[in-house]
Parts: structure tokens; sequence; C-alpha cells
């Protein structure tokens, strides 16, 4: 069962999406609406819009939309039940005792009470006879009792059932263990550990919850480094390890590592604000993840060629996310963990000083450019400048473009104007190339050809827009349903996901219900986005009684030619010919 529909709507209420979106989001007012820079993507020019009116957001960069509680599914990371609960929290209510399906819920539950556990017996094995090998291992990379004990550090021993053997004593299910990604079972239907013979590494969320484990093998088989799979806890792509730590360093830089020892080290010497990966190249929603608590990241990758690559595509995500980027380059070739243990005591200054001699990402790249070039030979410098424009190019103020130029020119002694004039050509290039895409992009959008939440809009544009404006009135004018119903029928709907909505927000209307309070909880995530979409588009904006006859007449008419022919797929020409009737009868 769902929960109680007036729980849903005093959770609303008193978390007003406005409110809980600001503390993620800057927003600024616009007309009746809010806008900001999505927390969902990387964008420069503000898509995000959040309708006061009726309590909801969409993204028109990215298509994700809903209300509060999708809001807080998507940015935490959380089910729908543990959305609802979290706002329940944050407004003082109080959870419906039962009514509502909480199985997902309470297997989340017992995840982080298993994976709880599991770090107590790592971290108790580690200082047992059992996990002197790992011991020697962190004593051995310099890390103190200490450091250990900060991040829970452990050992899971050779033994292919000790994790399971104790997590079943303490009552938990096989099911249960395995949905942690703490064990794997065999077809016989028995479990055994998925962590043997490595020194465990917790990963532990911002809420203080243990949500997975990184394991570096004792040995020299493959692979070298574990990790947890995704669970219903624990997203791979969305977390990184430390930032529970580094969130509270008060510093608005965080430093990027490359793994879990490099993230301790700097740590332990004094720098909190180290995250890393978690054995994965860095991803959109991480750079994302670093914004929401940071201004700047300051990369520390390793100086081999894999490091180096990484680097690379961590400054285009960084970028994009709108951080400020600066990387270091630890002295002879080495990564921070080693760097620091040569250092010993004077490893802090040692590294601040590193912090502080390091360019930001223009200049780093700029750097490798002269490293691949003579500039002394006349070839070399044309193909160094070429590379060095691209670059520029990708730079939005007009101020750093003059400064870098003006250095370039200096360096090459090429002058601005001919370096300027090249960078201009390149930009055209690129904006001619970009509005391309867009077209491709915006044709394919308007066709509905790439549409998987309504494949049928293809084939059925004229219908689908119609259907499409007429669920934005009805939802908007409930009282109205009665109208349109004597003159509609949901078998006349020619695209499905449409007649379903049809349904659904009929049935909800007749039963006193606000169409739109539980579409969060009713429908996936994709599909809320697509409800949200539609009730705030133009279609919404236009919404008269003039254009619901136009609407109901349009689907009555397709179904009508449905019946007598097939009817040819319209063309794209059809949808922009629809939407300019409907703003010509609204005027």
């Amino acid at each position: 069962m769902a929960l109680p529909e007036s729980f849903i709507i005093e959770i609303k209420e008193r978390n007003d999406i406005t409110d809980v979106a600001s503390s993620y989001v800057n927003l600024k007012k616009r007309g009746r609406n809010m806008v900001g820079l999505c927390p969902f993507h990387g964008e420069k020019t503000p898509s995000f819009n959040i309708y006061t009116e009726n309590g909801s957001f969409y993204c028109f960069g990215c298509g994700v939309g809903g209300d509060v509680i999708t809001f807080i599914m998507k940015i935490e990371n959380l089910d729908y039940i543990d959305a609802v609960r979290f706002l329940a929290q944050r407004c003082g209510l109080n959870m419906p005792e039962d009514g509502y399906d909480d199985s997902m819920s309470a297997l989340r539950k017992r995840i982080y009470e298993a994976n709880r556990e599991a770090a107590r017996f790592f971290y108790k094995t580690l200082y047992s006879p059992n996990g002197k090998v790992g011991l020697d291992y962190f004593h051995g990379r310099a890390l103190s009792d200490r450091t250990i004990r900060h991040f829970g550090l452990g050992y899971a021993d050779a033994n292919s059932y000790s994790l399971c053997d104790h997590l079943r004593s303490l009552g938990f299910k096989n099911n249960e263990i395995v949905a942690a990604n703490l064990a794997f079972q065999r077809d016989n239907g028995n479990i055994f550990d998925r962590f043997r013979d490595r020194v465990m590494f917790p990963i532990i969320d911002l809420r203080g919850n243990v949500i997975a484990f990184g394991g570096r093998i004792m040995t020299d088989q493959k692979p070298k480094y574990l990790n947890t799979s995704d669970t219903p806890v624990f997203k791979k792509s969305a977390n990184l390890f430390s930032l529970n730590n580094a969130k509270n360093s008060g510093e608005k830089a965080l430093i990027l590592c490359e793994g879990y020892m490099d993230v301790i080290a700097v740590n332990q010497a004094g720098f909190q604000n180290a995250v890393a990966t978690l054995g994965t190249a860095l991803t959109p929603e991480q750079a994302l993840l670093m914004k929401r608590y940071a201004d700047e990241v300051i990369i520390c990758y390793d100086s081999d060629e894999a490091g180096q690559k990484a680097t690379a595509r961590a400054i285009d995500l960084l970028r994009n996310a709108g951080l400020l980027i600066k990387v270091i380059t630890i002295p002879d070739g080495k990564d921070p963990d080693e760097f620091l243990r040569n250092r010993g005591a004077e490893g802090h200054d040692a590294f601040k000083n590193v912090i502080e001699r390091s360019g930001n990402d223009l200049e780093y790249r700029l750097e490798k450019l002269r490293r691949k070039y003579n500039l002394n030979q006349t070839e070399d410098k044309v193909a160094f400048l070429t590379e060095a424009v691209r670059i520029l190019a990708s730079i939005d103020s007009a101020i750093e473009q003059d400064v870098y130029i003006s250095k370039l020119s200096k360096e090459t002694e090429v002058s601005p104007d001919s370096i300027k004039q090249q960078m201009s050509k390149y930009q055209k290039r690129k904006r001619y190339s970009q509005r391309k895409s867009d077209f491709r992009n915006l044709q394919q959008n308007l066709s509905g050809r790439n549409d998987k939440i309504n494949p049928d809009r293809y084939k059925k544009p004229r219908a689908a827009v119609a259907e499409e404006s007429l669920l934005a009135y009805m939802i908007k004018h409930p009282d109205k349903l009665s109208l349109i119903e004597s003159q509609l029928s949901s078998e006349k709907f020619q695209t499905e996901f449409n007649r379903k909505l049809y349904i659904y927000f009929s049935d909800r209307i007749k039963n006193g219900y606000d169409p739109l309070s539980s579409v969060s909880g009713d429908f996936t995530g994709d599909e809320t986005a697509r409800i949200f979409r539609i009730v705030n588009s133009e279609f919404s904006r236009i919404a008269t009684e003039s254009t619901l006859r136009e609407n109901i007449n349009v689907i009555n008419d397709e179904y009508s030619k449905l019946k007598t022919a097939d009817m040819a797929t319209a063309s794209d020409e059809d949808i922009a010919s629809q939407l300019r009737r409907l703003r010509e009868s609204h005027q």
C-alpha cells in the first residue's frame, strides 16, 4: 500500500521546494519562478527551473524533473520511502506506523547495519593475530594507529566464511548479506565472503553510514583492488572516498587523489580536504558532488601516463561543473603517498609548498604542450600555437584569454593579433559545429524518434501534442474533467503513455485527490520527469478552454482517421504547425 495521501500533502506543504533546493542550488528569482545551475548535470547557463505555483522543478538541459520528493530522491540517492522519511525528519513529522510498503527501505536499513558490523569486524580482525599481515602493511606505509582508527581501516582474513559466519551470528540473513555485496551466493544457496586476504577501506557517506568497502589484496593476485558493486545504498559513480571528512575541513578546496592510500596519507599529513574516486574514473556526478562542497579542486594524480590521461579527463569534467582547478605535479614523479613517506615529519610543509607552487589547469595543459614541441623550430612552433589556441578557446573569460594570449605572444614572438585571429577562426568553426549538433538534437526531440518514455510519439506526433496539451489543461483545471470525459474517452488516445496518464489523473481527480501529489511514488524517475515537463511546458502556459476544445477535436479526428485508414507518419512540420495554432488560439 502507498503512504496516506494526507501525509504526502503535509510533507510537501512543510517542505517548500524552493527552501529545500536552496540547500543545494543557488537560486535566483525569474518572474514567478526560480532558476539556477542544475545540480544534476554540468552547465554554465541556468536551465534548472523551480515552479513555485505547483511545487515542482524541471531542467530543460538534462530533462530531470519532479516534485520535492523526487528532488531529494535524486540528489541524496534515496528511494521513495527514504526520501519521504528524510523530508519528514527535516520538518519534524513522524512517519506513519503502517499502511505502506517499506520493504526496500527496510532492506536498505539492514544493509547499513550489515556494513557497520562488517567494518567493526574487519577492524577487530586487523588487530588480532589473523590480521598481522594487514597491520604490518599499514604500518609499513607509515600509517599511525590513530589514522587507522580514524578511517576505520581493517583486514579481511583468508577464510572464505569468516565474515558471513559472524554476520549470521548477529541475525543477518543470507539475502541481506548478499544484497550488501559482502558475500557471493553459490548455486546451492550457500554464501561465502566477497573480501578475503585484503586490507579494508570503509567508504562512509555524508550521514556517517558505512555504505561500501574497498579492499587491497595482500598477494600478487588480480585485481589488486576490489570494490563493492552498486547496491541499494551505494552508487559507485556518485560517491567519493573521505568526503565525509573533507566536508568538515573548513576548506573551500578539495584535493582530488587517485586512490585510498593517497587520501589517507595526505589526511595524516594534515590536509583533511582530500578525496578520491572509488576504483573508477571521475564521473560527471562526482564532479557535481564536489561542486556542492567546494569552489576549487586541486588534482593530485600520479605522474605516470595513466595518471596524466586521468588528469586531462578530470579537467574537462570539473570545468563543466563550474569548478576552479589546480593541478599538482609531485616532484620526481612520485605519488602523494610515497612523497609524504619520504619527507617524514616535514611532509606537511613539503606538501603545502607543492600545492602553493601548483598552477591552474590552463597552465598545466600549456606546460604539457610545451614539452611536446621544440619551440626553436618553426613547424613545431606553429603546431604548438595551433593546439594552444584550442585550449584558450575553451575559456569563457575574455580577460583570461587576453592574459594568456599576451604570454604566448611573448614566448613565441608571434603577434597577439595573429593569435586572436586564429582563435576567432577556431571558435567560429566550433560554434558552427555546435549549432549543427543542437539542430540535429532539436529535430530528434521534436520528432520523438529517440523517445523511450513515449515511443508512440514519433509515429503519432500530431495526436501526441494534442494529448499532452490536454493533459496539462486537465491537471491545471481538474474541475473540467466532466466536460473532457463527455467528449473524449481514453481509447481515443493514440500514444500508450499519454493514455496511461489520462486514466491515472482522471481517477485521482474523481477520488478528490490532488492530481500531482503522488506522481513521484507512482511512476519511475524518467516518467515523473516527463509528466512535469508536460505540466510546466508551453502546453500549460497556453492552456485555455479554447485550446482544450481544439485538442479534443484533434484527438477525435486522429482516432477517426485511424479507424478509416492507416495514416502516414506525420512530419516534423506537423508538430510546429500544431503548436503555432495553439498559440494563435490563445491570442
